[in-house]
């Protein structure tokens, strides 16, 4: 079978926002929610404790968003419920009131598509919440409820507070909040689907699906697949897989996961034995023991071999999210390191995406401590601000940045260079992660083109015949086109 992506992700640059931490609008709340408790926006965020930040506020700050060159939006989940994160789903087709309700996401959908810029949201299809109306009608009407089997009850009576008691039911990592669907029901698979096409009817582009891979129904996800193509053949579908992804990206389910391969490898080169290893150990991701060049290009070409390369143009390249802690703090605070990783992202096949303040050096630890919100301009990092942009500019100049081919021409201890290249559109990437200024000879003799005018960062270039001699200074890289 032909495997079809949505093309307008190949060519996307995605900005994750976490919609509490983001930005607070100054335009009138409703009159309920004039005096809501809130938690001070510059105090250090909770787990509990809510901060405010809506979808008006996101509107608001469309021309900054823009201005980094960004051209998709991926929201973590907008809809109501009773966590600031808004993973516990009270009601999946209404915007949560704190954030608007759907009369915001109706005006941030125009605001945004009338600048070519697409709207993502996060799908919380595995569970719901004790606050869903179908799991509460079971709380208050236990065995008589009409909605019992919509999820995977094992006896009474049912325990969804006290955890001396057994819950009961299932629920997803054994959080009693998070009862899951019981997804074999024909009436949850059509609620859910019905779900998916409401939102895309209603304008967004596509679907981030939290924990797929619990939801182990046969034929669920191709069947999404179909009713979500049905209605936009081009929304774009990623899930959220930490590990190989073979089993979903088959083109038959998904477009693409969050390429959490790349992002530990990419650490684990880039940072290296700088890594704040109480930060990682805990996670489901290993961007360590450190790598030299030789093992990362290893492993690079393993995450390359791994899927389609009409998959590998889509896949959602990640260099720390909700679910991490933040880059800069992973890195003890090297600037070098952050400026390294985001060099090799924005290099790669597949869309890159931004942790919102990730971009102005915002530091953070591991949840709740990586959803800390935007900072006012005065705490900014203009140096690894403009770095991202730059980045941005020449990955939207060069489409062999986005589509090319990507081949390693060298790789060794502490240098790896890379080309991508589309037809006679030739660039070169090299880094030199070490602490020493290094010099290689690179043969040259597979392309045809000598790129010999530096984009991006600093160093030396001789070229002599088919081959190049590059002088790369310490924690530092270039890109020549």
């Amino acid at each position: 079978m032909e495997i079809q992506t949505p093309d307008w992700v190949k060519h996307a640059v995605f900005y994750q926002i976490f919609p509490d931490r983001f930005a607070r609008s100054q335009r009138s709340r409703d009159s309920f929610l004039n005096n809501s408790n809130l938690e001070a926006w510059d105090a250090p965020p909770t787990l509990q404790g809510y901060k405010g930040g809506d979808l008006w506020g996101v509107l608001e700050e469309l021309d900054y968003i823009q201005s980094l060159g960004v051209n998709a939006i991926y929201f973590t989940p907008i809809f109501q419920s009773a966590s600031n994160h808004r993973y516990h789903t009270h009601d999946y087709y209404q915007v949560d009131p704190m954030l608007g309700g759907n009369q915001a996401l109706r005006v941030l959908i125009d605001a945004a598509h009338a600048r070519n810029m697409k709207i993502v949201l996060d799908g919380v299809f595995n569970h719901s919440s004790r606050g869903f109306f179908f799991f509460h009608d079971v709380l208050e009407n236990g065995s008589n409820s009409p909605w019992v089997n919509w999820f995977k009850i094992q006896d009474w009576p049912l325990a969804p507070y006290d955890g001396s008691l057994p819950a009961n039911y299932d629920a997803w990592a054994g959080i009693r909040s998070l009862p899951t669907f019981n997804h074999d029901h024909p009436d949850v698979k059509e609620y859910i689907m019905k779900i998916a096409e409401y939102w895309l009817e209603f304008g967004i582009d596509g679907w981030r699906l939290d924990v797929p891979y619990d939801i182990k129904t046969p034929g669920f996800w191709q069947e999404f697949r179909q009713r979500v193509k049905g209605i936009n053949p081009d929304a774009y579908i990623v899930g959220e897989i930490w590990s190989d992804a073979r089993e979903w990206l088959d083109g038959t389910q998904f477009d693409g996961v969050m390429n959490y391969l790349f992002n530990e490898a990419t650490i684990a080169f880039a940072v290296g034995d700088r890594i704040v290893l109480e930060l990682v150990e805990s996670q489901s991701y290993y961007p360590y023991p450190a790598l030299d060049a030789a093992g990362y290009a290893a492993k690079i070409h393993s995450i390359l071999e791994l899927y389609p390369w009409e998959i590998q143009l889509t896949q959602l390249n990640v260099l720390s999210s909700h679910d991490t802690a933040r880059l800069i703090s992973i890195a003890d605070g090297d600037q070098a390191s952050v400026e390294l990783c985001n060099l090799l992202l924005f290099t790669f096949p597949g869309a890159p995406s931004i942790y919102y303040g990730d971009e102005v050096g915002l530091p953070g630890a591991i949840d709740p401590d990586c959803r800390r919100v935007f900072p006012p301009e005065s705490d900014w990092n203009p140096k690894i601000l403009n770095t991202h942009k730059q980045l941005i500019a020449i990955r939207q100049n060069y489409p062999a940045l986005r589509i090319g081919k990507y081949q390693v021409l060298y790789a060794k201890e502490t240098v790896y260079v890379f080309a991508r290249i589309l037809e006679s559109e030739e660039l070169i990437i090299a880094v030199n992660v070490g602490t020493e200024t290094i010099t290689v000879n690179l043969d040259c003799s597979s392309l045809q083109s000598q790129p010999n005018q530096v984009l991006f960062g600093n160093g030396e270039i001789i070229w002599k015949e088919e081959n190049v001699c590059l002088i790369i200074p310490p924690r530092s890289g270039l890109i020549l086109g």
